[in-house]
């Protein structure tokens, strides 16, 4: 483990939008700042993600201060600023119920249902300190979360999606693969690692933060969706069916919850304890 560095880091300011690429990012007991505290939700109030709108993985969300800039294919792009203080939603999360605020701009609903062509609204998780708990099965008191699927960070390694990737092109849907990393959305991409080394982890230093490894990655549709084409296959899920099969979960990378604040930095040494 002495050549683990931090090879890149990524934050997604909407949940389901693309990701950015970012050189450092600092660490909040709940996420990477900016990391999805911004949603969309259906007129019932369930967040919307490229489970049902694949599209969105065309669309994107660049970090401003005080707010995110929207842009999508065949749509102006559109500035929606942090909606101030006031009434809230209730937002369904994989049945987590959540507080947020509506964007303030009738705009910014229009924009993301026009791309659509469903109802939906953006929403802001405006107190990310007290609205959703991490799930108390593998939580620790006062663990939080964004609006993440339901830790606050996500980690992956290049060796384990090389080795995937090896796997994939001995299966019967060879011709998908090579897969890149972003099928999986996480936030720290680690690399000098041994394939699958992260399943062993349960205490990780990045840099100058350390994180405690809560459980192993469950993988969903999402990743079988091309985020430059919006395009959906078998892969990865045929052969993490076969070869990843655990706790029945498809497991690729690792749920990570930060125990202080920090500042993670691109090249950051990667350091593993117990």
């Amino acid at each position: 483990m002495g050549n683990a560095r931090l090879q890149s880091i990524h934050v997604h300011p909407v949940k389901a939008f693309r990701g950015l690429a970012v050189r450092e990012a600092a660490v909040e007991p709940w996420g990477l700042a900016g990391d999805r505290r911004w949603v969309l939700i259906d007129d019932g109030g369930k967040v919307v993600t490229q489970r049902q709108q694949p599209r969105l993985a065309l669309a994107a969300a660049g970090l401003l201060p005080g707010g995110v800039r929207l842009s999508a294919p065949g749509m102006e792009p559109l500035t929606v600023p942090v909606p101030l203080a006031g009434s809230t939603v209730t937002v369904e999360i994989f049945g987590d119920k959540v507080e947020a605020v509506p964007a303030g701009d009738a705009a910014a609903h229009a924009w993301c249902s026009t791309y659509l062509g469903a109802d939906v609204r953006l929403v802001y998780l405006d107190d990310p300190a007290t609205r959703r708990p991490v799930d108390p099965r593998y939580a620790r008191p006062g663990e939080t979360v964004s609006f993440a699927d339901g830790y606050p960070l996500l980690l992956t390694t290049t060796a384990s999606l090389d080795a995937l990737n090896s796997l994939i092109a001995e299966g019967d849907h060879a011709a998908e693969g090579p897969l890149p990393m972003n099928r999986f959305r996480p936030n720290l991409v680690v690399s000098g690692t041994a394939a699958w080394a992260e399943d062993g982890w349960t205490r990780v230093t990045v840099g100058e933060v350390a994180f405690r490894v809560a459980k192993p990655c469950g993988r969903c549709v999402v990743t079988t969706t091309d985020q430059g084409s919006a395009g959906r296959g078998r892969e990865p899920l045929h052969t993490l069916g076969r070869h990843r099969l655990i706790g029945g979960k498809l497991v690729f990378g690792q749920n990570l919850v930060p125990l202080h604040r920090g500042t993670v930095r691109v090249g950051d040494p990667v350091e593993v304890a117990g």
